[in-house]
């Protein structure tokens, strides 16, 4: 895989340019349906793709608590990456809290899981087990859409933005990395405030790294 700096995207079969007058609801609505839409033998192929872009990230920890997420809604996988981790990385999945800010529970397949209020499965364990944001090494980020400068879209509700807003005046760890489909790829995304830019962002077909990463890092 060839690491690249972030420029703007070319030859892709898909392109959604915004504008400021666009609202971001109607584009994450047009971008969910585009993510419905992949068929299943293109999901499949997309999870182990984007595995191992995810897995040759120069700054992939060999240690330490990695967190992924439950796909819904069309949403890339990220099966194909977890069973490949490194023994010593411990793969997480964020479980909701009451101050809207996301906690991670490590899991495994087989562990026991349970609906959160928006019907999406999260490990069932004691609140002390709870990982704070702080914590992880590194997070993969579901996305609604993305640009090559790092920038997201999500599902709206600010989890992430939330949860990460240390991020904004911190230098990493965590690690923030965007998972994607490469058609869920945007020319450039409207911007709020409160918005937290990713590290990197890796689809199927390629990784984009921002100006936080460098080549190497450990």
């Amino acid at each position: 895989m060839a690491l690249r700096k972030a420029r703007p995207r070319d030859g892709l079969s898909h392109s959604w340019t915004t504008h400021v007058t666009d609202s971001r609801a109607r584009l994450r609505d047009e971008l969910r349906s585009v993510r419905r839409a992949i068929p299943a033998p293109q999901r499949i192929a997309a999870a182990q793709s984007l595995a191992r872009h995810l897995l040759a990230l120069p700054v992939m920890p060999a240690t330490g608590h990695v967190a992924g997420y439950w796909a819904m809604d069309g949403e890339i996988t990220l099966h194909a990456w977890q069973l490949q981790l490194p023994p010593g990385m411990t793969y997480c999945l964020p479980v909701l809290g009451r101050d809207k800010r996301l906690r991670f529970a490590a899991w495994k397949p087989g562990d026991p899981l349970g609906s959160n209020r928006f019907g999406i499965p999260e490990p069932q364990v004691p609140a002390s087990s709870l990982l704070d944001p702080e914590a992880m090494a590194l997070v993969v980020v579901p996305l609604v859409g993305f640009d090559t400068t790092g920038q997201r879209l999500g599902m709206g509700g600010g989890w992430y933005d939330r949860s990460f807003a240390f991020r904004s005046t911190q230098a990493p760890p965590p690690w923030l990395v965007g998972a994607g489909f490469a058609a869920q790829q945007c020319d450039d995304l409207p911007r709020e405030p409160w918005d937290v830019a990713l590290d990197a962002i890796c689809s199927e077909r390629e990784t984009f790294i921002t100006a936080g990463i460098q080549t190497g890092a450990p």
